[in-house]
């Protein structure tokens, strides 16, 4: 079966989107076969992967696989073959989803319906969220059961999880099921003080029971970024790969 993993965290600005490409980068590059969803809206998945044409592309795109219950297979329509794994992007039409599904049949549910009309079964699909919680986020959650989370480590990290937290156990008894937190990513670590009292705030309010990686702030995940690839797909080395591939084999574990 497919193991699907939302990477999620309503709080803009954490690199989200970085640990979503390095994460799949990482088990592509452990020899699985892998999907990325960009659920985000804005886009910055299906840019940093060398797909900012096909976020401006007119229907069928993702939008249209998640507006319609009848449309659901849409989703076949528009997965893109990166050259470590599959895509599918985002599209400036998506801004209008969150307004769309409001009040709409199923309207937490409708990237499941698309999961399981997927003509092909991979091994892992990764959900890029926007960083917000509403209608995209919670479908994520649905259809993966699983998150990945990012913080940064800055005090501001501590309100923000309280609010994620909430989300998923609200969302969790709405539906009867149960989202797991597999994980928590630190990222854009620099070395002040701030950030070693929030890695020992990390790791005594979560390391019991789910692991923290702690991923430093490289100028090469940026150019990696820049080539559209993930740091597995670039040229250059970087200390932060075994990072993300530690990640990956934890994925592989809980899957």
């Amino acid at each position: 079966m497919t193991a699907k993993f939302a990477v999620a965290q309503q709080k803009g600005g954490v690199g989200k989107t970085t640990v979503a490409i390095n994460v799949a980068g990482a088990l592509a590059d452990r020899g699985n076969d892998v999907l990325l969803i960009d659920l985000d809206p804005q886009g910055h998945a299906s840019e940093g992967l060398g797909l900012a044409e096909a976020y401006e592309t007119e229907a069928p795109h993702l939008g249209t696989a998640l507006v319609d219950l009848e449309s659901s297979d849409a989703i076949n329509e528009v997965v893109y073959e990166h050259e470590e794994f599959d895509v599918v992007p985002s599209n400036i039409d998506m801004f209008t989803l969150e307004t769309d599904l409001t009040g709409a049949m199923r309207s937490r549910e409708r990237l499941s319906l698309a999961f399981d009309a997927l003509d092909h079964e991979y091994e892992y699909i990764i959900v890029d969220c926007p960083p917000s919680l509403g209608h995209l986020t919670d479908n994520a959650l649905l259809a993966t059961r699983n998150v990945l989370i990012p913080a940064l480590a800055e005090g501001t990290s501590v309100r923000a999880l309280e609010i994620l937290y909430d989300q998923i156990d609200t969302l969790s008894g709405g539906y009867d099921v149960e989202v797991t937190d597999v994980g928590l990513v630190a990222n854009r670590v620099e070395q002040d003080g701030e950030a070693e009292d929030m890695m020992e705030w990390f790791d005594d309010t979560f390391g019991d029971h789910i692991p923290v990686w702690e991923v430093r702030k490289r100028v090469a995940l940026k150019r990696a970024w820049n080539e559209g690839v993930s740091i597995f797909g670039h040229t250059e080395d970087c200390d932060m790969e075994d990072v993300f591939l530690d990640i990956a084999a934890h994925l592989e574990e809980v899957a």
